[in-house]
């Protein structure tokens, strides 16, 4: 009886309020906790965000440990002050291992890293050789150690956006898996990969120029291209306009000319007689040559063609059919 009496008695006097609301006793409530204190009987909960923990405000009873915070993941992306992050690093495609695992840092082991670490000469022998031992047990399968050589050559060479490489390197991890690697140029399944990739999201890049830097052919590049397209159904039809940017960017054109290019497009996109089934990157060198000429700024027909890689027979040949597709329409750019 008298330990009911108490509690009562507290609980009046801790929930004493002055005007509106004074009848109200407190009620803080956290999620999951709705009950009195076994204690003190107050509904009074707060919760320790840095301990996970769960108390009452009144008594200080602690009735729950470890709390899963579900709110959002804090980073320190100033590099300023102490890093907070309670789960490292997320998860790549770009690695072949996703960067799970926990590697030895080649920059700590330098003489200078060494010496910063506080790190003796034989101390610093002893972990290159686990270094070395360490990087031979992840890689004696020889699929990982392909993805490894695969996913380095998407990094350096595709000059896609980060987002683009993790979708480049995600398509040959299923290539790899599904064995259509085995036999074929691991370059070769890159270069396409990240072929595909950029055509996809608009920003195409020409065979040529990664068969150059992928150091492949550029008929088994082409080859590959279309065994990994119908694989995984990515065939998509590539347009005239989608070189603009480049090809006016490599000859050093003015805005303007962009303008002007766009106004040919459109007179020309209805005629699919004139442009489909033919090079887009010969139908845009053509624009681009006129597009120059009408500007002021005129190229020659050789340095249009080392860019948009086609011959100045089919870009004299394109020119010759638009400019007479212009002149019966009674376009003012024939």
């Amino acid at each position: 009886m008298n330990d009911k009496e108490n509690r009562s008695r507290s609980r009046n006097e801790t929930s004493t309020r002055t005007g509106m609301g004074a009848s109200r006793p407190s009620r803080r409530i956290v999620a999951g906790h709705t009950r009195p204190c076994a204690e003190c009987g107050l509904v009074d909960w707060k919760l320790d965000d840095s301990r996970g923990e769960v108390s009452c405000n009144s008594c200080g009873l602690v009735v729950e440990e470890n709390v899963i915070d579900p709110g959002a993941e804090w980073t320190n992306h100033a590099n300023t002050g102490v890093d907070r992050s309670r789960v490292g690093a997320p998860i790549t495609h770009t690695l072949a291992d996703k960067g799970l695992n926990t590697s030895i840092a080649a920059s700590d082991l330098t003489s200078g890293g060494a010496s910063r670490n506080g790190i003796s000469a034989r101390s610093r022998r002893e972990w290159r050789r686990r270094r070395v031992i360490d990087e031979r047990s992840k890689t004696r399968q020889s699929k990982i150690r392909n993805r490894v050589k695969a996913f380095q050559y998407i990094r350096d060479r595709s000059q896609l956006p980060s987002s683009l490489k993790e979708e480049a390197c995600r398509i040959y991890g299923m290539l790899s898996d599904e064995g259509f690697v085995t036999g074929r140029s691991i370059a070769g399944v890159t270069a396409a990969c990240t072929y595909l990739v950029a055509r996809k999201e608009g920003i195409p890049r020409q065979i040529p120029d990664l068969a150059e830097k992928f150091h492949v052919g550029e008929k088994e590049l082409s080859r590959l291209i279309r065994g990994v397209s119908r694989r995984f159904n990515m065939h998509t039809i590539t347009l005239p306009p989608q070189f603009f940017p480049k090809f006016v960017s490599d000859l050093e054109l003015p805005p303007e000319t962009m303008m002007a290019l766009d106004g040919l497009w459109n007179t020309i996109e209805p005629h699919t007689d004139i442009w489909q089934g033919k090079k887009p990157m010969g139908v845009a060198a053509a624009l681009i040559y006129k597009a120059a000429a009408e500007g002021g700024t005129r190229r020659t027909q050789s340095d249009i063609c080392k860019v948009a890689n086609v011959s100045e027979v089919t870009l004299r040949g394109l020119i010759k059919q638009i400019d007479g597709l212009l002149k019966s329409i009674g376009s003012p750019s024939a």
